[in-house]
């Protein structure tokens, strides 16, 4: 939206007026998407942040709204309001709802529309819960979950049978994961219980948004994908001085503190982003210790943190009394915070839709450029943010690939809709294939869907709490059993426990949670630094830490598992391509001489050829390989290497692995044979040797945890009882895991947990694409005097896992110290 005039006619004139009354003028995408709309279109809009995408998917309903007279709700006595739901507006996190519901409320009231808004999430007020459980809202705002749950209820079909829009915000957010493949069958099922609605997805620029709009929009193939213009960030980079030390390993980046402190000072308020929780937490209580201003306006956000502490911090950016908040994921997604003048990324983004995301939260107005600061923590990183900036230049953004046949979640929404008043197999079928996540569901999986719901498959069968769902003589599948439907309502959802404990004070109040892990290594009165704050252990008691404030000294730092973003593969293809042709950037500049020292003790990398380093240490002989594929991909990669190569030649190997590489460490010598790296990258029988060089059986049981969770095997815990430990819930996963191996080898959840593991944590389509890749490359290898730039991060990485007195950093920085002074500074 921009200042100037506007045409005073047509069916938009009303809400061009309003505009035009705030000194604004509708954007062209604004416009296309309410003409769209009004056309019976559905449609993707994908829109910066920060660029009016509220109003953009909001105008054509209140416009309809306009023309088509909506009145308010005529109350006669003994006669109860028929339900009056118009638009249903599905965000991914709790916190954007309450934002939407304020940006909502300005147009609502401004065009005269006698609209209720509403939140249908878990913070939702009591007056909301009401007016969503009555259908009385006009507006409803809500997550995928609550969807999920309310057509567990028998009267939904006449609370949405009146729906004319849904509004689907930060779609790219729900596309690859089970979350997005929850809300497809919910929007399914909406379709048939509303067939007139119009669904429109708000997203972010993504590198597949064909597929994007064909996942949301699967039965409307010619949807239009509107377009707002694109808002490119600045990026600057905190440089090393010549001559300086960097680090050459290492991703906490606190090195860089007085440059990070003249920054925030410089700005009125600032975002300061950091890859994991524990950097975040580390870095707050650093800041802490040089802040000039007030105490309070230093704040801390991340997923762990009680919603209280978030709300505040977020409060504070909006109405400007916080002048810096250090976050995580938590806040990238579409908060307004239009008042933030400046981002910060700490250590490297490690993909572009991410540094996209994260810079679009500064300077959050229509018409105006984001900024970001980025902080490197160690030397490469220098490269990744230069790959980054040739990304954007080229609009070079990853794919999120959506997931397929999550039978786990089918039976969930089977289950929800048995509770919702029942349903007929046949039209069900037809129902959930006409969704993309399971368009190719064959008549086997379905009935074993089916037989799991009603009787928990072949080995359940005999156990009557597998029994949830019955046929009835009409042939509807219904749940009856009063408990079955507690629990399952409980449990709808597929986010995932990390076996959490929560955090209190002793004498009350709440401060987030951290991972249960964690906690049991601590004994009463162990320190912990948690929320901005040194906290002392006072007891644990039923999955909760009691903890008091500690007077001075520090504490550990909790690690949350999955923390570590891993590079997506198209940053790392452009990091290869950059560090093989380094361009005249701020940022290949200052590292210049560190490539300069990695050509000449060995080679660069280039997507042409691929590296590989032979070199001994006191650790053993170690094979550098360098595919530049990520860690994930990495990390089977390693492992497969290890069982080919111990075949031909018997040896102990372990190996490390990091986004640009494995190292391979052998305790016999042993070199690669000439041609032998060939063999070993070759993609033939990757499946039998994967399945050889790893516990595929234990990777499926843990993955089997999760499966058997949103399934509905294993039971939540119920309000007013001890929450289970994780050591609980994987002890109830693996025995059934066993029982089902055993008696029932062929079960659906079983076959599900195996292929997740393959699709998900090995990425085995990755890792066949990468070995295929590497057979197209000439192998240079080459036989270094001593570690490189390139291999002493990974050896740094394999130092992790090896016992020793003494801190890992410092044996790191000592190493770094006596290599510079072997090759010269770099």
């Amino acid at each position: 939206m921009t200042p100037g005039p506007r045409p005073r006619a047509g069916p938009q004139a009303p809400l061009l007026a309003w505009f035009d009354q705030r000194g604004w003028r509708a954007a062209p995408f604004q416009r296309e998407a309410w003409r769209r709309y009004l056309a019976g279109d559905s449609g993707l809009l994908v829109t910066p942040t920060g660029s009016g995408k509220t109003f953009a998917a909001l105008g054509g309903p209140l416009l309809e709204a306009l023309r088509l007279g909506d009145a308010p709700p005529r109350k006669r006595r003994g006669v109860p309001l028929p339900p009056r739901l118009r638009v249903l507006w599905i965000t991914p996190l709790r916190a954007l709802a309450a934002d939407t519901v304020r940006a909502m409320s300005e147009p609502i009231a401004g065009l005269g529309v006698p609209w209720t808004v509403a939140m249908r999430t878990a913070d939702a007020s009591a007056r909301d819960r009401r007016l969503a459980q009555a259908g009385h809202a006009d507006v409803l705002v809500t997550t995928p979950e609550s969807f999920a749950l309310s057509l567990s209820y028998p009267d939904s079909p006449t609370r949405l049978a009146g729906v004319r829009a849904v509004v689907v915000d930060e779609w790219h957010e729900l596309l690859g994961n089970k979350r997005g493949v929850l809300l497809q069958l919910g929007l399914a099922r909406l379709r048939a219980i509303a067939p007139g609605a119009r669904i429109w997805g708000l997203s972010a620029t993504l590198g597949n948004l064909a597929q994007a709009r064909d996942v949301l929009l699967p039965h409307a193939p010619s949807a239009p994908i509107i377009a707002a213009p694109r808002r490119r960030p600045t990026l600057e980079t905190l440089l090393p001085d010549a001559g300086e030390r960097f680090p050459w390993a290492g991703h906490l980046g606190l090195s860089q503190l007085a440059r990070v402190t003249a920054v925030l000072q410089r700005a009125r308020s600032s975002l300061l982003f950091t890859n994991t929780r524990a950097q975040a937490e580390l870095w707050h209580k650093a800041l802490q210790s040089v802040w000039l201003d007030a105490p309070e306006t230093l704040a801390l956000h991340h997923g762990s943190l009680d919603a209280g502490l978030r709300a505040a911090a977020e409060a504070g950016l909006r109405d400007g009394s916080v002048r810096c908040v250090v976050a995580t994921s938590s806040l990238d997604l579409g908060v307004d915070f239009p008042a933030v003048d400046q981002v910060l990324q700490v250590g490297s983004p490690k993909g572009v839709a991410r540094l996209l995301q994260r810079a679009g939260r500064a300077r959050h107005r229509p018409g105006e450029t984001g900024h970001v600061v980025c902080v490197p923590t160690h030397a490469l990183e220098l490269a990744e943010y230069a790959a980054a900036r040739v990304a954007l230049a080229h609009d070079r953004i990853e794919d999120r690939p959506p997931p397929r046949l999550s039978l786990d979640v089918l039976a969930q929404h089977c289950v929800t809709l048995a509770l919702g008043g029942g349903f007929e197999p046949e039209a069900l079928l037809a129902e959930v294939r006409d969704t993309d996540a399971f368009r190719g569901l064959d008549e086997s999986a379905w009935q074993a869907v089916l037989d799991f719901i009603v009787r928990g498959g072949g080995a359940l069968e005999h156990y009557p709490d597998y029994h949830r769902v019955v046929r009835d003589d009409d042939g509807v599948y219904r749940v009856h059993d009063r408990r079955v439907a507690f629990r399952h309502r409980l449990s709808i959802g597929t986010i995932g426990s990390d076996g959490s404990v929560q955090v209190r004070f002793a004498k009350g109040g709440h401060l987030g949670s951290v991972e249960e892990a964690f906690v049991a290594r601590l004994k009463p009165r162990d320190r912990f630094q948690f929320a901005g704050r040194t906290l002392e252990l006072v007891q644990l008691k039923d999955m909760t830490a009691y903890v008091r404030l500690a007077t001075g000294g520090e504490g550990l730092v909790p690690r949350w598992q999955g923390g570590r973003m891993p590079l997506s593969t198209a940053l790392a293809a452009e990091v290869e391509a950059i560090l093989a042709k380094p361009a005249g950037s701020p940022e290949m500049r200052a590292l210049a001489p560190l490539l300069a020292l990695q050509a000449g003790l060995s080679a660069l990398p280039a997507p042409d050829r691929l590296l590989a380093e032979a070199l001994r240490t006191r650790q053993g002989w170690h094979l550098f390989l360098y595919p530049f594929a990520g860690r994930a991909v990495h990390e089977g990669l390693a492992a497969l290497l290890a069982l080919r190569w111990a075949r031909s030649a018997p040896n102990s190997f372990t190996w490390a692995v990091n986004d640009y590489g494995l190292a391979l460490t052998a305790q016999a010598e042993t070199w690669p044979a000439p041609g032998q790296l060939e063999r070993l990258l070759a993609p033939e029988h990757l499946l039998d040797d994967l399945e050889a060089s790893l516990n595929l059986a234990e990777l499926a049981r843990r993955q089997f945890r999760d499966v058997a969770r949103v399934a509905g095997l294993l039971p939540p815990s119920l309000p007013g009882r001890a929450a289970r430990s994780l050591r609980q819930l994987q002890a109830s996963s693996g025995l059934l895991f066993d029982v089902l191996s055993r008696h029932d080898p062929g079960h659906v959840l079983l076959a599900q947990a195996r292929r997740e593991v393959l699709e998900q944590q090995l990425e085995v389509r990755a890792l066949d694409a990468t070995l295929r890749a590497c057979g197209q490359r000439r192998i240079v290898l080459r036989r270094p005097r001593g570690l490189t730039p390139l291999s002493f991060p990974l050896w740094a990485e394999a130092l992790r896992g090896q016992l020793s007195t003494e801190d890992w950093r410092t044996r790191v920085q000592r190493a770094a110290v006596r290599l510079e002074a072997d090759h010269g500074r770099a």
